[in-house]
């Protein structure tokens, strides 16, 4: 019984493994689809909406299985019941990549967002496609340090997103009314995207050590405190010998 929940689990991670996979090339189609104007990825994008919603199926159907069962151990209880969690993370991260490429696809052959903001876009895809991407390597190595440096990218992500609002929301800003709402909108998509990327990482975080990010960051600062005064006393011996 054991070797088979064994095996569900990992089947279970395996899948999640698939879905990030699967977002990212999702807001990977839809950056490109709204920073080139272009229509293709955009379809594309739209088209992967089954094989998103086949893989969440597949993934809560297996959180199911695996509380039924039997009586999980705590790490294996921890590790179904955060798993959950980063698959609902991962499907709202999903929906929005699409609906970023269905406002590129509503607005073609024109740009959703005017040319002297483009830039601002530019640098929220490679943000975030460094975010989803960063995911899969967590997942796979359970690395929580790895997870921590995912906040940086997070908070680069929301200091574009305040900007950009008040921009779109100064007397100066020569776009139309339009054009504002529109970008504001793509902006917050992006954002939330961002953030999702960070409850995941989060997640992954408590789902290594039992722990969630702040109590880890304590932790992990306490550990260091306590080896750095340990090494200080052993030099300070070893000179009181000498």
């Amino acid at each position: 019984m054991r070797a088979a929940y064994r095996e569900q689990l990992d089947n279970f991670a395996h899948d999640l493994i698939i879905m990030s996979t699967t977002v990212h090339r999702l807001m990977t189609l839809a950056s490109q689809a709204l920073i080139e104007a272009s229509l293709q990825p955009a379809e594309e994008a739209v088209s992967l909406r089954d094989e998103l919603d086949e893989v969440r199926t597949r993934c809560e159907d297996r959180a199911v299985s695996l509380l039924a069962l039997e009586n999980p151990m705590a790490k294996d209880l921890r590790q179904v019941i955060s798993s959950i969690y980063i698959v609902e993370d991962f499907y709202r991260m999903g929906r929005l990549s699409q609906h970023i490429a269905t406002s590129a696809r509503r607005r073609h052959p024109e740009p959703v967002v005017p040319a002297e903001i483009m830039g601002y876009f530019e640098e929220y895809t490679r943000l975030v496609l460094d975010m989803s991407a960063g995911l899969k390597d967590i997942l796979i190595t359970r690395d929580p340090e790895l997870a921590l440096r995912l906040t940086e990218d997070d908070d680069a992500v929301d200091d574009i997103n305040h900007h950009l609002l008040r921009m779109l929301t100064q007397r100066e800003w020569k776009g139309t009314v339009r054009q504002a709402v529109e970008t504001s909108q793509l902006s917050r998509y992006y954002e939330r995207f961002a953030d999702h990327c960070a409850a995941a990482a989060g997640r992954i975080i408590y789902l290594a050590t039992g722990l969630d990010p702040d109590r880890y960051m304590r932790k992990r600062d306490q550990e260091q405190r306590d080896a750095e005064m340990e090494a200080r006393m052993a030099e300070l011996e070893r000179q009181f010998r000498n």
